[in-house]
C-alpha cells in the first residue's frame, strides 16, 4: 500500500465510487457515507457513482442516492449499460438493431447512443447485449441465443456471479445468467463492467478525471478494475470484503489504501515502513515467524492491518489463510469483521 500525507479528497480530483456495500447496502445507507461524501465534495473532490448494475437508469440510481442522503444527478452516475452502449456504438452503424436481454437501463443507454433496441431475433439484430434484470425469462434468452447463433455480437454488462439478496443471502447475478446463451452457442461474451476496462474508460471520459481514485468494497471487481485501469484504489470494509480476504489477496486484488468506511476519503494514510524483515505502521509491527505472521504493538487496528498487509504481500503469491488468522485476531479485527 501507498502512504498519502494529505487527505485523499484533496489528492485525487475524482472519486469513482461503487454503490452497494460502499454508499448503501440494499436500500439502507452505510454509516458515515453521506457525511463523508459531503465533506469530500466541500473539499473540492468530484464524485461519480460507478455501478455494474445495468438494470437501473442513471436517474433511478440518482433517486436512490437521494433517499440515502447523498445528493446526486443522473450525470453523476456511470453504469455498465452505458459502457456497453458505447462499445456497441463504436462497432455498429447508427440506428443498428440490438437485441436487449435485460431491462430499462440497457434500453435507455442504447437509445442515448443512437442504437435501436429490439426484442426478437427475427429483427436481425447486429448484436445481443445482456444485463441483469429480475424479470428475465426463458423466451428472451432463447431469442438472444438464436441471434448469437446467427452471428450477432454478444456483449454482457458484467460478469458478477451473484448479487446481494434482500435477506442477506446472495442471488444469481448477470454472470450466472450469461451462461445460458454462452452454453447454448459456445460464444464468449465481451464484458464491459468491472473489472474489465470499458466501464473504467467510460467513467474517465464522462468525468474528465485526471487523477481518479476508485473506491469500492470488492476485490475482484472494484480493486481489480482499478488495477486494470491503472488507477489507485481505496478499499472500504463496509461491504463484502473482510480483513482476511485483504491479507490473502492476489496482486491484482491489492488496494492502494484501506479504510473502515468512507471516512477514509477525509484522512491522510500512513505508509507501512520497513524495519529489517518487519513492516511497521503506527504503533504496530508485523513480521513472519516461520510460516505464520505475527503482529505486536498497539494503537489504531487499521494501522495494524496495514502493517500485516505489507508483510503478507511480500511476493506475488497470496498468503495462506492459516498463516494470518492469529495475527488478525490480535488486532481485534477477526476474519469475519
Amino acid at each position: 500500500m501507498k502512504g498519502c500525507d494529505r487527505p485523499l479528497c484533496e489528492t485525487y480530483d475524482v472519486a469513482l465510487l461503487d454503490l452497494d456495500g460502499v454508499v448503501y447496502v440494499g436500500h439502507r445507507p452505510v454509516a458515515n457515507a453521506a457525511e463523508s461524501l459531503a465533506k469530500a465534495r466541500a473539499a473540492g473532490q468530484r464524485l461519480a457513482f460507478v455501478t455494474n448494475n445495468a438494470s437501473r437508469t442513471p436517474s433511478a440510481v440518482a433517486a436512490l442516492l437521494h433517499r440515502v442522503g447523498v445528493p446526486a444527478d443522473a450525470a453523476d452516475v456511470v453504469t455498465s449499460a452505458q459502457a456497453a452502449a458505447r462499445l456497441l456504438a463504436e462497432r455498429l452503424p447508427a440506428g443498428a438493431p440490438v437485441l436487449v436481454v435485460g431491462g430499462t437501463g440497457l434500453r435507455k443507454a442504447l437509445y442515448d447512443r443512437g442504437l435501436r433496441p429490439v426484442s426478437t431475433a427475427a429483427e436481425r439484430p447486429r448484436a445481443v447485449v445482456q444485463g441483469y434484470t429480475p424479470g428475465l425469462d426463458y423466451g428472451i434468452l432463447a431469442e438472444g441465443a438464436q441471434a448469437v447463433q446467427r452471428g450477432a455480437l454478444f456483449v454482457g454488462s458484467n460478469r458478477d456471479a451473484t448479487i446481494p439478496g434482500g435477506d442477506g443471502a446472495p442471488k444469481p447475478g448477470n454472470g450466472s445468467l450469461l451462461q445460458v446463451i454462452r452454453t447454448a452457442t459456445g460464444v464468449e461474451p465481451i464484458i464491459t463492467g468491472k473489472p474489465e476496462r470499458p466501464l473504467h474508460h467510460e467513467s474517465i471520459l464522462r468525468t474528465g478525471a485526471e487523477r481518479p481514485l476508485v473506491v469500492g468494497d470488492r476485490l475482484d471487481t472494484d480493486i481489480e478494475g482499478a488495477h486494470n485501469g491503472g488507477a489507485d484504489s481505496l478499499l472500504v470494509l463496509t461491504g463484502v470484503t473482510r480483513p482476511l480476504d485483504l491479507l490473502t489477496a492476489v496482486p491484482e486484488h491489492r488496494p492502494t489504501y484501506l479504510a473502515p468506511d468512507l471516512t477514509g476519503l477525509l484522512a491522510a494514510h500512513p505508509e507501512a515502513g520497513a524495519d529489517g524483515d518487519a513492516r511497521t505502521c503506527g504503533g504496530w509491527t508485523a513480521r513472519w515467524a516461520g510460516e505464520r505472521l505475527e503482529v505486536t504493538g498497539g494503537g489504531d487496528p487499521y494501522d495494524g492491518l496495514r502493517a500485516l498487509a505489507a508483510a503478507a504481500w511480500r511476493d506475488d503469491r497470496p498468503a495462506p489463510a492459516e498463516a494470518v488468522t492469529d495475527a488478525l485476531a490480535a488486532l481485534g479485527l477477526p476474519q469475519d469483521a
